[in-house]
């Protein structure tokens, strides 16, 4: 609002399941379907105590008290068939084909086997093999699917969806610790006998990895900016990149005017906060013990029909968490939820309105927990 990022408490409903904190998941946004509203995919991930997920979740909007208390209900979707092995770093989309609509995931990463784990490998991760996955998102079915193209997994890429298309750019391959300029367009095809699929190689792909996806305009529009070229240099160039009828459409664009800490930085993450905008976490390098030890910047890109330009600008700072023994920062993944636009508004007649009622929080018994992002919280 007005440039200030706020944050609001949350909480969950008390029906909704526990939700572990998991990092590099795959996130899909599912648009309202029917009786279905808008909602949240996120399947896989790790856990803090380096435990990989197979559970994949469905996080909804469950309502908003009268100050604007946002309240998300999360459930765990049972599924069926040949279903996905445990993983992170992967990427989940939704496809729309003939009137049906599925969860497509890809890639990934994974625990060596335990027929081929040794007391050196025991907690080595491997890439899972290029299998398709296909969920039924209303019966939660899961089907398994080999495309003869697809030789090699790949981690940390990118995925974008458009109708029965999916579009994948860059990746990582453990085995050979290679960044391969590679774009894959994998067409999903959901016909009453069974899905088709087919898989088309491109060269005109990009080297990246953990990169951060803006939408840009009102269609398949996007800024990819972020991730990186190799394990020790950042990817500091933008690109736009468009969906349409023809195919997809890369073209490189001019970076925001990136800060000093953003450049020399070794690690950085972030995610898409809509309407064109990014936040990008910055560690600062030998502050891990002090509780401004992460910077953030919001990023914002001009949108068809905004007249604002482009920016970078620190927006704030959080406590410190410790990372010293875990890799570097990869992946991280936005959720966002549609809201009026009164209630992103100023009000004249109402100037409390950023304020928080202690009196509409629900008792301790209620499903969720707390997450500290200063110390003043």
């Amino acid at each position: 609002k007005k440039g200030d990022l706020k944050l609001r408490p949350v909480s969950f409903s008390n029906d909704s399941c526990y939700l572990p904190p998991l990092r590099c998941p795959a996130v899909a946004h599912l648009e309202p379907w029917g009786s279905d509203a808008e909602c949240y995919l996120i399947h896989g991930g790790r856990t803090p105590n380096n435990e990989i997920s197979g559970s994949l979740y469905l996080l909804k909007q469950d309502g908003r008290g009268s100050n604007r208390k946002v309240t998300l209900r999360c459930q765990e979707k049972e599924l069926v068939g040949e279903m996905p092995g445990p993983r992170f770093g992967h990427t989940a989309s939704v496809v729309y084909s003939r009137g049906k609509r599925a969860c497509v995931l890809f890639g990934g990463r994974c625990y060596r086997p335990p027929g081929e784990r040794t007391t050196e490998t025991w907690n080595s991760v491997i890439d899972c093999p290029p299998q398709v996955f296909l969920i039924d998102l209303d019966f939660g079915c899961c089907s398994s699917h080999t495309v003869p193209e697809l030789t090699d997994g790949q981690s940390f890429h990118m995925a974008l969806a458009r109708d029965d298309c999916i579009y994948i750019l860059g990746g990582h391959n453990l085995s050979s610790d290679t960044r391969p300029v590679r774009l894959l367009r994998i067409q999903v095809q959901l016909l009453l006998g069974g899905p088709v699929l087919s898989c088309n190689i491109m060269d005109n792909g990009l080297s990246l990895t953990s990169t951060i996806t803006v939408k840009s305009g009102p269609g398949h529009e996007y800024v990819v900016l972020g991730g990186y070229h190799s394990e020790t240099q950042k990817r500091l160039e933008c690109n736009n990149v468009v969906l349409d009828d023809a195919g997809i459409h890369i073209e490189p664009r001019d970076p925001p005017p990136w800060t000093g800490e953003i450049t020399h930085s070794r690690t950085w993450f972030g995610g898409s906060l809509g309407k064109g905008s990014a936040l990008i976490g910055v560690p600062t390098e030998g502050r891990s013990a002090q509780p401004d030890a992460h910077n953030f910047y919001q990023v914002s890109f001009q949108m068809e029909g905004d007249g604002s330009g482009e920016e970078a600008m620190q927006g704030c700072s959080q406590e410190s968490t410790d990372f010293e023994d875990s890799a570097p920062l990869e992946d991280s993944e936005e959720l966002y939820f549609g809201r009026e636009p009164h209630e992103l508004e100023d009000s004249s007649d109402d100037g409390d309105g950023d304020t928080y009622n202690e009196e509409d929080e629900e008792d301790e018994s209620q499903t969720g927990y707390w997450m500290s992002c200063c110390l003043g919280c």
